[in-house]
């Protein structure tokens, strides 16, 4: 689970996403970013909050939000998976992953039994002024849009 803390500064990420082009927080200066981290492409629950954010995309856009997504796959994985889902969001190869890491994101998980390292799936909103307005833990992947404007209208 994350250490960041809802009201201070997020931590300036740079990256390359599923286009090989060169993606980092300050790009965004000045706007709303819905950043979310998520374990793997292509499973069950990765690409139902993948496409639940695309299929609300156009109502993200229109209440001002930006969308990135990160995981620890590769660019050539997150193109494959953009592709199959027509995603129009930049997917970050965080392979290294030290925006996992910066976000308090990558740890330890156990599933079925084995403890393994991996992503925690969590999304941060970002404020226009760069401060984290809020995180949501285990964000649920199918109402995702729904989960996100709603906390967005509670801190106002």
């Amino acid at each position: 689970m994350t250490t960041l803390i809802e009201g201070k500064k997020a931590p300036v990420f740079k990256g390359v996403h599923q286009n090989g082009e060169k993606i980092s927080l300050t790009d965004f200066k000045g706007k709303k970013v819905i950043l979310y981290f998520y374990p793997k492409d292509d499973t069950p629950g990765c690409t139902a909050q993948a496409c639940n954010l695309r299929d609300n995309y156009a109502v993200l856009l229109q209440k001002g939000f930006t969308v990135i997504g990160v995981s620890a796959d590769p660019i050539k994985s997150h193109k494959k998976f953009e592709t199959k889902y027509k995603l129009p969001f930049p997917l970050i190869a965080d392979e290294d992953k030290k925006i996992a890491e910066q976000y308090g994101v990558w740890g330890e998980k156990k599933f079925m039994g084995k403890t393994y390292m991996g992503i925690t799936r969590t999304t941060f909103l970002i404020g226009e002024e760069g401060k984290i307005k809020k995180i949501i833990n285990k964000p649920d992947t199918k109402n995702h849009t729904e989960e996100i404007l709603n906390a967005w209208n509670e801190i106002g």
